[in-house]
């Protein structure tokens, strides 16, 4: 089994938990910001983007509590850990994005019909620029560590931070686009689109968070990792089926049956396993291997439809 992480170890400036630190308070200084420059401008469009900023704040807080959680070690109730914890702080994120999309619509919606002009728009668009290089900083950086640390909380947030800047760029687009042209309804027609932009995404974080609540299998290059690791030990006298592989969060899990000729010793046969093993979780860090010793004559068949019922 590859070993658990240290909790006690110093946590470095691109830990999934220290970036969502970040990330909780530059949703403060973007809603400041964002809220400031609505104030100045009376533009519904940037009243839209305030309002994602304050999903990002609530989003941040929620996705640091499941990633604490899901470092915490293995126990007696959850032997396999709480690494699917994230995959919460990923649906969490999906449902406030569509709560702020219908909120962002209800009121574009009565400032179609009813325009407003707008006011002091310079300073409004600097302070919406100056918030969305902010959070573009901040998605590249966490982009990067969820990766490295295979965390879907990470990875949410970061889509999201991506979507709020590409909001604030429709939005000053279509500031620009009214004070250009006089038409204070297009105000309006942006921040519905911003919404429209936004619920994708939310749908998007949604999907991502129940397929990997239901053990959705491991990426293809992932699998591509074992199946070459498998293959170093090809041999007429040993063969691998029923691999069976799904993710958790970080971590990665596989279950197979390696048959092997009925004669050998069972130490022999543990230790050729043990060597198996070792190749998996060198292959894939973090991953979990659960291997079956079988004899080459014996087949298993536990997935008959007879046993699912």
């Amino acid at each position: 089994m590859a070993p658990m992480p240290n909790s006690a170890a110093p946590r470095s400036l691109s830990s999934p938990r220290t970036l969502l630190w970040v990330s909780v308070g530059v949703a403060v200084i973007t809603i400041v910001l964002k809220t400031l420059a609505w104030y100045v401008t009376d533009s519904v469009g940037l009243l839209s983007d305030a309002m994602e900023s304050f999903v990002n704040l609530a989003s941040a807080i929620f996705a640091l509590m499941m990633v604490t959680i899901a470092h915490r070690p293995a126990d007696h109730d959850h032997p396999y850990g709480h690494y699917k914890a994230e995959y919460f702080s990923s649906g969490f994120e999906g449902i406030l994005i569509l709560g702020a999309a219908i909120g962002i619509i209800w009121a574009a919606g009565h400032r179609l019909f009813t325009p407003q002009p707008l006011q002091q728009l310079g300073w409004g668009l600097v302070l919406a620029v100056l918030s969305s290089v902010l959070n573009g900083v901040l998605a590249w950086a966490m982009f990067r560590a969820a990766q490295a640390h295979r965390s879907i909380a990470l990875e949410a947030d970061a889509r999201h931070l991506v979507t709020d800047v590409w909001t604030s760029v429709g939005v000053v687009v279509g500031i620009g686009a009214v004070a250009l042209t006089g038409w204070l309804w297009l105000d309006a027609v942006v921040a519905i689109g911003v919404a429209l932009n936004i619920v994708r995404e939310g749908g998007h974080l949604i999907w991502r968070s129940s397929q990997g609540l239901m053990d959705e299998a491991v990426e293809p290059e992932v699998l591509a990792e074992i199946e070459k690791a498998l293959a170093q030990f090809a041999h007429p006298t040993i063969r691998f089926d029923h691999i069976t592989t799904r993710r958790s969060g970080q971590r990665r899990f596989v279950d197979l049956h390696m048959h092997m000729p009925a004669g050998w010793t069972l130490g022999r046969a543990a230790a050729v396993r043990g060597s198996v093993e070792q190749a998996l979780m060198s292959a894939v860090p973090g991953l979990r291997a659960t291997i079956q010793l079988l004899p080459s004559d014996v087949e298993a068949h536990f997935d008959d439809q007879e046993d699912l019922i």
